[in-house]
């Protein structure tokens, strides 16, 4: 009997782990105190998330590995950034800082780019293609660490407002090249792939800002009385957006993004239903992205030979340096 248990537990535990309930439950507890652990040597929570996931991961311990369910709740988590991000923007600061906004995008693009390309083609040797995508790797800058902005209650600092819309600018015209690069790369760039993308990028903005808030606007008020049908359509809303981004041709990211820009002025930051979508947000769903962002780093690789090192030393010198300039 003894035996029999003994083989039941080992079996359980036996790495990667296959129980989703402890699964599940390893999970809560890294998200429980990674930020309690950090928080006396005043380390951002989101570091343990990462590194956490780092050691858990498929590089690490192995005992957690990167499955359809894992990818489920990262997807949820990136695209719930993006959403709140674009839902917590204050418009009419944004209105005020457009245009700084827009210089902020365009130098944060076109700089990284310009430098990034030749180091890539001549000191690397990488192809033409390989040296646009990783130079646009340079320029893209992702919106990770707002939860620690929105934290620390300074989200609607007129700097926060420049910086979420020149990184959206920035990170479109990324995930533009991305789709570029990757119809090039299969010979489908013509005269056809640009009209279709123009004209599927025209009906995904009407849906969102002519369609959406007017169905939301109609929603809200006819089931004012069922505070969760707000919250499931929200997230429908927000996954619906990610969809038609993707058939447009862009990442999903773009598409929650847009969301919660439709839905800014239908929701009051000060609502309950804002104090859901954050807490639901903050407390399971963008701490599971990070968890899942840390299990695909293989710090192995750097390990394995020379090379590495020299292109990941290359790639960070050369990325640290052109991030740290339009910043001043």
């Amino acid at each position: 009997m003894n035996r029999n248990v003994l083989d039941h537990l080992s079996h359980a535990f036996e790495a990667p782990l296959k129980s989703p309930v402890l699964i599940f439950a390893l999970v809560l507890f890294i998200i429980l105190l990674s930020p309690i652990l950090l928080r006396s040597i005043k380390v951002p929570g989101i570091i343990g998330l990462i590194i956490s996931g780092v050691v858990i991961g498929p590089h690490g311990l192995n005992w957690l590995e990167k499955n359809s369910a894992v990818d489920l709740f990262s997807t949820i988590g990136l695209l719930y950034i993006m959403f709140i991000a674009g839902l917590e923007l204050d418009m009419n600061e944004f209105k005020k800082t457009k245009h700084k906004s827009l210089w902020f995008g365009f130098f944060t693009f076109i700089i990284p780019i310009a430098i990034g390309f030749p180091v890539c083609f001549y000191l690397l040797d990488y192809g033409i293609l390989a040296s646009i995508l990783i130079s646009s790797m340079f320029a893209t800058h992702t919106l990770v660490s707002y939860p620690i902005v929105n934290s620390y209650g300074i989200s609607k600092n007129e700097a926060v407002a420049i910086t979420i819309g020149g990184t959206i600018l920035t990170d479109t015209a990324v995930l533009i090249i991305l789709a570029v690069i990757t119809g090039a790369s299969q010979g489908n760039i013509g005269q056809e792939f640009w009209v279709t993308l123009g004209v599927s990028f025209a009906i995904f903005l009407f849906i969102m800002f002519g369609v959406i808030p007017r169905i939301a606007k109609w929603f809200f008020e006819r089931i004012e009385s069922e505070k969760t049908s707000h919250y499931i359509f929200i997230l429908s809303i927000v996954f619906f957006a990610a969809f038609l981004s993707e058939i447009a041709g862009l990442e999903p990211i773009i598409g929650a993004f847009v969301a919660g820009l439709a839905l800014n002025k239908l929701i009051p930051h000060s609502s309950a239903l804002m104090n859901r979508i954050e807490f639901i947000g903050n407390a399971i769903f963008i701490p599971f992205f990070l968890i899942s962002v840390g299990m695909i780093v293989d710090v192995s690789v750097l390990l394995r030979g020379p090379e590495a090192l020299i292109v990941a030393a290359t790639l960070t010198v050369v990325a640290s340096w052109v991030n740290g300039e339009p910043h001043g």
